[in-house]
């Protein structure tokens, strides 16, 4: 069945490898990460052949959520090196933004063949594998097995669009959900699944969101300056008046620009001095977006034109750079979170709690239907479900301070209340791998209170 899978894999590649080969012409993506991914890392990559511990993250979300463990990780296991894979781009460039001075080193996830898995496990030497959310990869997590590499799943989703496909292949599935050692889950709904997958009870934890526990809140005013550098240099290019406007659009798909764009128009009818920020997902549409901007007959400019410590002039900011919407979300007056109006999933609608401010999202959250329905339970949120309910509601928010300060004051107490995942994360990966002299035992277990 491996070899099936394998071959399957090899296959889907040779057809999508056009797609790849156009983006590495058009936009010099993948190019520089190839031999990576094909487990060639770099001559000083592990120079000792020490043993670590590899955290795989994905992209630019889970590499940022990886920082609510990585310190700890480090702190409790000093004997062991640290390293980071991910498979986007975007999220290489994030994790060494902010990961790293934690971690030894970062590198791009190999493609899941034996050959190349193996190859590369002989360079990172790791005693445990740690994936973030849901990244199953059936030959690897073999081979750790047969290693004996200790794998452990992190905060774990089984989504509403993901199960029905699972189902499918489930026979499979759960061969493979053998070779994980545990698996820390965001909801029971996501355990339940797992379980109905095949995953084992016994090693099935609910420990919650680690999405709450990673976010940073704006700093002390005291604290704000540090080695005399401001926190977060992006604030630098947007020193917003204190009665300006700011609609921040985040994570935004092919189609829900527009939409922001149509209700930013009516705002910036009755506030002329009003400022969008759009933040697209996926770089390679930076241009795109630029482009339909200016044909909304907006004054644009682009995130890296813009000076330092000064206001941006234009009406329209495209953010044209990776890592910095979620520090930007403080300037907002209002903030539209993208991949929701579109059928994308949504996306993570904590980073602008975190600073207390009013978060609209479209109909389509399914990737984080736990969270968006919290937040809507709590009156912390607002749901639409069109351009023209957007257009509407945006408009009233900015209208109407007293309805925005109550929605991003819900948004901030439940991101507080619901933290606690990380050390709940931690004791389940102590029993499973003890930090060296603590003395503890493995022990099967169901649940974190």
């Amino acid at each position: 069945m491996y070899l099936v899978y394998s071959l399957l894999t090899l296959f889907i590649f040779v057809v999508v490898s056009p797609y790849f080969v156009y983006q590495a012409i058009r936009y010099k993506k993948y190019i520089g990460s190839l031999r990576e991914r094909l487990g060639y890392l770099p001559i000083s990559f592990n120079l000792d052949a020490e043993e670590s511990i590899w955290i795989h993250a994905v992209s630019v979300g889970e590499a940022l959520t990886a920082r609510a463990l990585a310190a700890d990780l480090k702190a409790r296991y000093p004997r062991l090196r640290l390293f980071l894979s991910t498979t986007t781009i975007a999220g290489q460039q994030v994790a060494r933004a902010s990961l790293g001075t934690v971690v030894d080193a970062v590198f791009y996830f190999p493609f899941d063949w034996a050959f190349i898995v193996r190859r590369t496990l002989n360079l990172v030497k790791p005693r445990l594998f740690i994936m973030m959310e849901t990244e199953i990869w059936p030959n690897l997590l073999r081979i750790c097995r047969n290693r004996g590499v200790k794998t452990v799943v992190i905060n774990g989703r089984i989504s509403s669009r993901s199960y029905p496909r699972y189902r499918m292949i489930r026979p499979f599935f759960r061969r493979v959900l053998a070779d994980v050692d545990r698996f820390c889950m965001q909801s029971d709904e996501s355990a339940r699944r797992l379980v109905d997958l095949g995953g084992d009870p016994a090693r099935v934890t609910v420990t919650g969101s680690l999405k709450f526990d990673s976010l940073d809140g704006p700093p002390p005013a005291a604290t704000h300056m540090v080695h005399g550098k401001p926190r977060e240099r992006v604030l630098r290019f947007f020193r917003i008046s204190a009665n300006r406007t700011v609609i921040v659009a985040g994570s935004t798909m092919r189609g829900e620009e527009a939409a922001v764009l149509k209700a930013f128009a009516r705002i910036k009818a009755t506030r002329n001095h009003a400022l969008a920020i759009l933040a697209p997902r996926q770089p390679e549409r930076f241009a795109e977006v630029e482009r339909l901007v200016r044909d909304a007959g907006f004054v644009t400019a682009r995130r890296s034109e813009l000076p330092i410590d000064a206001e941006p002039r234009a009406d329209v900011i495209v953010l044209d750079s990776i890592g910095e919407l979620a520090q930007l979300y403080q300037v907002a007056t209002v903030v539209f979170v993208g991949g929701s109006l579109a059928d994308h999933g949504g996306h993570n609608i904590l980073e602008p709690a975190i600073f207390g401010k009013p978060v609209m999202f479209g109909p389509h959250m399914q990737n984080f239907r736990e969270i968006a329905e919290a937040f809507l339970a709590n009156g912390a949120a607002i749901q639409v479900r069109s351009d023209r309910e957007l257009d509407d509601a945006m408009l009233a928010l900015v209208r109407d301070p007293v309805h925005r300060a109550r929605l991003g004051a819900a948004a901030r107490a439940l991101v507080e209340a619901n933290r606690g995942a990380k050390g709940k994360t931690l004791a389940v990966i102590a029993e499973l791998f003890p930090p060296a002299g603590s003395g503890g035992v493995i022990r099967p277990f169901r649940r974190v209170h």
